[in-house]
């Protein structure tokens, strides 16, 4: 926001509008008015939701129009250091061993934690049970505490638990290592070929913003991105910054959905109203 502030010299009001995994600030965007005034950030819930739900408020694809992919980030599977793994190969072989024994935590029904660990026990080949909570924190609770064996974590919360050794991280979940800790091995080289799983950021208009303005605002993320001072905090947070074309956003948006409506598909996972 405050680098676009700069470049169109006009300020840029954040207005956060949390709740219903994204969808109420979703469907304020989608609604507004198609003059580039309003933009709606959003993260990688935004491709799970028209599966995941019966209804939506609005059409998640014809309703808004791609601006930029802005950043990617993976998760990292962490568990309890209690438990007698240190890879993912003896995670899979530990829990295959015990078929339903083992629990993983996810930050609610649906979520990208749930989704993740979901495609991540039937590409292992493993039965594991669900566990879900209330929000990332009283899932880290639970799992620091031993109540629940496994988390797909994200990188920034974790980060102080595995430092301070009251979790164990084994590998990220992205395909390539993390910058910010590049001793973990991808979940894909560590034993579960072809895993990839990333959490992202991205920028949509209502749809019908004219060309010639969504351009203009990719040209502006793109100018923000490459700042040194953005870099360095999404780099911070374990984020790529990525700030793709409006046509490449529009692909990858188009794979995300159909790749998550797969998995909750095979999982059997709904929630019917937000």
């Amino acid at each position: 926001a405050q680098k676009l502030a700069e470049s169109f010299g006009q300020p840029v009001v954040v207005d956060n509008r949390p709740g219903a995994n994204g969808i109420i600030g979703t469907d304020l965007a989608a609604k507004a008015k198609p003059d580039g005034y309003t933009l709606l950030i959003t993260i990688a819930s935004h491709a799970i939701n028209p599966t995941l739900y019966s209804k939506l408020p609005y059409d998640t694809l014809a309703d808004l129009a791609p601006v930029s992919l802005l950043a990617q980030y993976p998760f990292v599977i962490t568990v309890h250091p209690s438990m007698p793994v240190k890879t993912v190969r003896e995670l899979v072989a530990f829990a295959k061993a015990r078929p339903n024994q083992l629990s993983y935590a996810s930050s609610g029904n649906g979520s990208g934690p749930h989704l993740g660990m979901e495609l991540f026990r039937t590409m292992a080949g493993i039965e594991m049970v669900h566990v879900p909570y209330k929000g990332a924190g009283a899932a880290m609770i639970d799992l620091v505490s031993g109540q629940v064996s496994v988390f797909l974590n994200n990188f920034l919360a974790g980060m102080p638990m595995i430092k301070a050794g009251k979790l164990r991280a084994l590998a990220v979940t992205s395909l390539q290592r993390s910058n910010v800790m590049p001793e973990l091995p991808t979940v894909a080289e560590a034993g579960v070929p072809g895993y990839s799983v990333t959490g992202w950021y991205g920028m949509l208009v209502p749809a019908g913003t004219p060309p010639s303005v969504v351009n203009a605002l990719h040209e502006g993320v793109a100018k923000a991105l490459k700042a040194k001072d953005v870099s360095e905090r999404l780099s911070g947070e374990a984020a790529e910054p990525v700030g793709s074309t409006p046509q490449q956003f529009a692909t990858h948006l188009k794979s995300e959905i159909e790749k998550w409506a797969s998995v909750i598909r095979r999982a059997g996972v709904r929630a019917e109203a937000y």
